[in-house]
């Protein structure tokens, strides 16, 4: 049975989709079958990947109730699927609002698919919406990217009180996978502050892993590629491959 892990911050620019895409890419390139599904309706883990949003995208599914493996693609990395995602997904925000079971539908269509998959990860939209509240009742555990700039924790607070609100009504299951520092550099003193800061409050839920400020990581989805392909010997191919490692060291089969 496959892990759902979902990928959460509803503060933009955190280097969410970065990670989504980059940790997907590396635990398939650890041999583990894995999919990643889109529900952010900017859809840049779609393009993160070269996809190109034809077909069943994860509105249809959402909407529609269509089974999930009629939208999975295959990518050009080996083991590594995608159910993508465009701008139309926007508009299942007020589609769902009057359904039933609303918060569910993700959950519902997952359990069909995931035997198929060691590792499921969905990539959230920036926001606390019915999409996120979809992926947190669907998912096992959250992660949690977390930047190392100013007011790294604001919002993080909302967050884990709506993570707490899942658990006591949609997903009693639904744990914290970790958090995950991005965009660190040793050199500033306001990262080491962060990174302290951080680890203070989370304590053990700190992946060891940090990922590093990086201008690879930046050009890759320009490319259409993950960092492990556009530039596998980076810095930040290597953390992301750590990542993905200490995630695979926590989920024994």
């Amino acid at each position: 049975m496959g892990k759902i892990i979902a990928i959460a911050n509803q503060k933009g620019g955190v280097g969410k989709t970065t990670t989504a895409v980059s940790l997907a890419a590396c635990l398939a390139d650890e041999g583990r079958r894995t999919l990643l599904i889109d529900m952010d309706p900017q859809g840049n883990a779609t393009s993160g990947l070269g996809v190109a949003a034809k077909g069943n995208t994860s509105y249809e599914c959402l909407i529609n109730q269509w089974p999930l493996a009629d939208a999975v693609v295959k990518t050009a990395e080996a083991r590594l699927h995608l159910v993508p995602s465009d701008i139309r997904l926007a508009a299942a925000e007020v589609e769902l609002v009057n359904m039933q079971q609303r918060e569910y539908r993700l959950r519902e269509l997952v359990a069909d698919i995931r035997d198929a998959f060691d590792f499921i990860l969905i990539d959230c939209p920036p926001s606390l919406s019915l999409l996120t509240l979809n992926a947190l009742t669907a998912a096992d555990s959250v992660l949690v990217p977390i930047q190392c700039e100013y007011y790294a924790l604001e919002g993080v607070t909302a967050l884990m009180s709506t993570i707490s609100r899942v658990q006591k009504s949609l997903n009693q299951a639904l744990a914290l996978e970790g958090v995950v520092l991005t965009m660190f550099d040793g050199r500033t003193n306001l990262s080491l502050q962060v990174a302290d800061e951080v680890k203070k409050h989370f304590g053990s839920k700190v992946f060891l892993s940090i990922i590093p400020r990086s201008v690879r990581l930046g050009e890759a989805p320009s490319h259409g590629q993950p960092i492990i392909t556009y530039d596998g010997r980076s810095a930040g191919a290597e953390a992301y491959r750590r990542l993905a490692r200490e995630i695979i060291r926590n989920n024994p089969k």
